[in-house]
């Protein structure tokens, strides 16, 4: 008999994400946003949340990396068969573009959620015979070509997700979630099943807006998509050009962040310091914040897990009991870790050769290779690290993370730490390893003894990374900004890299403080002091770990957004 569901709500929630994380070996993901939307699927599932989510399939995936000698990517299409991992569905919808109709279909994945439940995801596919050869590529590279490439996948993501979710024929009242603005267009299908005629009241904008929810997840304006008229008009349409002018969001350029904040009922950031962010960025917006969350049981590291399956039996039916791991014996936690540091270790030195010491410190940095993540500000000063490795003690540092192939700057950034890594081998061992992906994060996140990160601020939205390493019992040294604000607390949970003031945000504050904490902090903890540093790792796991993680996330989405939603909707029937 299956359990009854946790938490749910009377109507058929419709998640939209460009890009989900399932597994390694369905490369439909690209990072942070994949990441989220993933975790987010598998709690819900756990939850029981009558949720359908839509994604495209992208059939070519993010890319391959590889890297030379020096630090040089190389980039190549990741090659998987939707048909070892999905099921086919019957159903096939349409959309136009460029004056073309672009037939659709859909491929099932379903995640399985601890009671029985499962969320299916449904990733649409523009590559069918019937199709014109310029729109069967359209669902295969995440995040790549062009502007009009772009718009083409926003459309199939946005218009042809609804009307999939139509041809389905789910049950019940939807509501309709858009995780950041690549599928705001879902909002103008909506508006044209109200009228055959595409012109709109405001009651019946506002109907619309009743039904949707949006996570924005990017606090830079540069970040946001924007489309110029004229392409929107030669993608779009003459008619649905006239329809989003008259909704009030298109005068030179469309901006899929405005539409999607224009016809949303609920609007959030993702974390306290993102919403601040948000509110000065979209005045005249209400922009409330959930902050991100990782899921539990699909990060923590089986050493980890073995330890709290002994003490907290329930943990992953309740991640709130995870609270109880302050009570953990130091020498269990310390076994643990070594254990995962172990995998770790053994995983790196099949990777690269490289041979890493079990009991030397290590640093771990794996992200995403974009500027303002900064990934070589720990190497500003050379010999500062050097001196620190031989007067305080060794230490080994292992990095990750794929720059986009049009991010000139994030490859710069690999290359710098290839450079480092030459000019500092005889002092501290650096390794890169390369083509990211989950399996390898969730080693790096539960092996290392500490997380660093150094994100410019405040364009650190939220980051799950560190949220991820926390679960694992391995603390942050970190730049305040995005969820740490809120998981910090100095020499508990983990440590700061400078601090929240306005003489704080300098990049030689924050290089020197970096280096006080390592070198005066961190590492003399670690060597002379193994039980205070093994309470840090403890309280990571009890004050982190219990609340960064999607079931709390999920439940608050519950009650915020989706419950409302639902409420509001059906007090506009009486």
């Amino acid at each position: 008999m299956t359990e009854p569901t946790a938490f749910s709500v009377p109507a058929t929630i419709a998640y939209f994400s460009m890009d989900v994380a399932i597994d390694s070996d369905i490369p439909t993901y690209s990072g942070g946003l994949g990441i989220l939307s993933g975790d987010t699927l598998r709690s819900a599932a756990d939850l029981g949340v009558p949720m359908v989510a839509f994604t495209l399939l992208h059939r070519k995936g993010y890319f391959d990396q590889r890297l030379d000698a020096v630090g040089n990517q190389l980039e190549s299409p990741s090659q998987w068969s939707p048909e070892k991992f999905l099921e086919a569905l019957p159903p096939r919808v349409s959309v136009t573009i460029e004056g073309r109709e672009v037939k659709i279909r859909a491929w099932q994945y379903r995640f399985p959620g601890i009671m029985g439940q499962t969320v299916p995801l449904l990733l649409l596919d523009t590559d069918l015979e019937e199709n014109d050869s310029r729109d069967r590529v359209l669902t295969d590279h995440l995040y790549g070509g062009d502007d009009r490439y772009r718009l083409c996948q926003e459309a199939v993501l946005g218009l042809g997700g609804v009307q999939m979710l139509r041809a389905l024929n789910y049950p019940g009242f939807k509501i309709y979630h858009m995780n950041e603005g690549h599928s705001a267009l879902a909002t103008i299908a909506l508006l044209e099943q109200l009228s055959a005629n595409r012109r709109f009241s405001e009651t019946e904008i506002e109907t619309v807006r009743r039904q949707c929810v949006f996570t924005t997840h990017t606090p830079v304006p540069a970040g946001h998509d924007r489309f110029p008229a004229d392409l929107v008009h030669r993608v779009l349409g003459e008619a649905r050009g006239a329809l989003l002018r008259q909704v009030g969001v298109m005068d030179g350029s469309l901006n899929m962040t405005e539409l999607a904040l224009r016809l949303s009922g609920y609007v959030n950031a993702v974390s306290m310091r993102h919403g601040e962010v948000s509110r000065e960025m979209f005045p005249g917006h209400r922009v409330e914040a959930i902050t991100n969350g990782v899921h539990a049981e699909a990060w923590i590291a089986k050493p980890i897990a073995t330890l709290f399956d002994r003490h907290i039996p329930d943990w992953r039916r309740d991640n709130c009991y995870l609270r109880h791991a302050i009570g953990f014996p130091l020498q269990q936690v310390r076994d643990a870790h070594a254990e995962a540091k172990r995998e770790l270790l053994q995983q790196v030195r099949w990777l690269t050769g490289s041979q890493l010491d079990e009991a030397v410190f290590t640093l771990g940095f794996a992200r995403r290779a974009t500027a303002y993540k900064r990934g070589d500000l720990l190497f500003t000063d050379l010999d500062r690290l050097k001196n620190i490795a031989r007067q305080v003690g060794p230490l080994q540092l292992i990095y990750a993370g794929k720059a986009h192939p049009r991010d000139d700057g994030g490859k710069a950034i690999i290359r710098r730490i290839f450079e480092a890594a030459a000019a500092l081998a005889n002092d501290v061992r650096v390794v890169y390893l390369e083509n990211y992906d989950m399996a390898l994060g969730k080693m790096i996140c539960a092996g290392v003894d500490v997380w660093l990160n150094t994100p410019l601020r405040p364009q650190e939205a939220s980051g799950t990374s560190g949220m991820k390493a926390a679960l694992n019992g391995v603390p942050s040294l970190s730049v305040l900004d995005g969820w740490w604000i809120e998981g910090h607390i100095e020499g508990v949970t983990g440590w700061s890299i400078g601090g929240l003031g306005s003489g704080d945000g300098d990049t030689n504050t924050e290089v020197n403080s970096l280096y006080y904490k390592l070198g005066e902090v961190i590492l003399p903890l670690y060597y002379n002091a193994p039980d205070k540093f093994a309470h840090v790792m403890r309280s990571a796991v009890a004050f982190n770990g219990s609340f960064f993680n999607t079931q709390r996330m999920m439940f608050q989405y519950l009650r915020n957004a989706y419950l409302p939603a639902w409420t509001n909707a059906q007090a506009s029937l009486l």
